[in-house]
């Protein structure tokens, strides 16, 4: 059976085993051999990584085409009107084309129990700032932080909080779990 490993991946640490610039890597926090990331997370985004070390569920749960919905919490630049959410919504068009629709509701308290990030995000005492959930199932570049610049949101804080029905709940940053699945549903 294989194994999986959640992950609450910290700001500014890359998706990755290694790197030959000298960043912070996942090796800073697990040494697990044989685990592969499944898909990765910006290195300027927080949050839920899954890492296997089945390589045939590692693109399962990777590859776009299986629809694995993926859910972002989004603190956004702005005050976001009803407009922004419906362009959101209905799929902007980005360089790269027009997105898949995303569901997308405003958060509000859920929002507190967030851990602080280091180093905080830029705070201006004349712009307010609001927090949104998105969730998609494609995994195009950046996208995320494209689709809210398409409708004047600046992205300040970017926290993946679930992949498909495995949630980021009851991990720290920085801190992982290992369980046995059957595949990208088990809970």
């Amino acid at each position: 059976m294989p194994n999986i490993l959640f992950f609450n991946k910290p700001f500014q640490v890359l998706s990755q085993f290694n790197d030959d610039q000298g960043r912070e890597t996942l090796a800073a926090y697990i040494d697990m051999p044989k685990f592969y990331a499944a898909g990765r997370l910006d290195y300027d985004s927080e949050g839920l990584m899954v890492l296997t070390n089945d390589g045939q569920l590692q693109q399962q749960i990777a590859n776009p085409k299986h629809k694995l919905e993926k859910t972002y919490w989004v603190q956004v630049e702005g005050r976001v009107d009803e407009h922004q959410l419906k362009c959101l919504r209905a799929g902007p068009v980005l360089k790269d084309g027009p997105t898949k629709p995303a569901k997308v509701r405003l958060l509000g308290a859920e929002t507190k129990n967030l851990w602080p990030r280091v180093p905080p995000i830029r705070e201006r005492v004349s712009i307010p700032t609001q927090w949104l959930e998105i969730r998609i199932s494609e995994g195009r570049n950046r996208q995320v932080r494209r689709m809210t610049a398409a409708i004047n949101l600046p992205t300040l804080r970017l926290v993946r909080v679930a992949i498909g029905n495995w949630k980021l709940k009851g991990l720290n940053v920085g801190e992982w779990r290992l369980e046995q699945t059957e595949g990208p549903q088990h809970k």
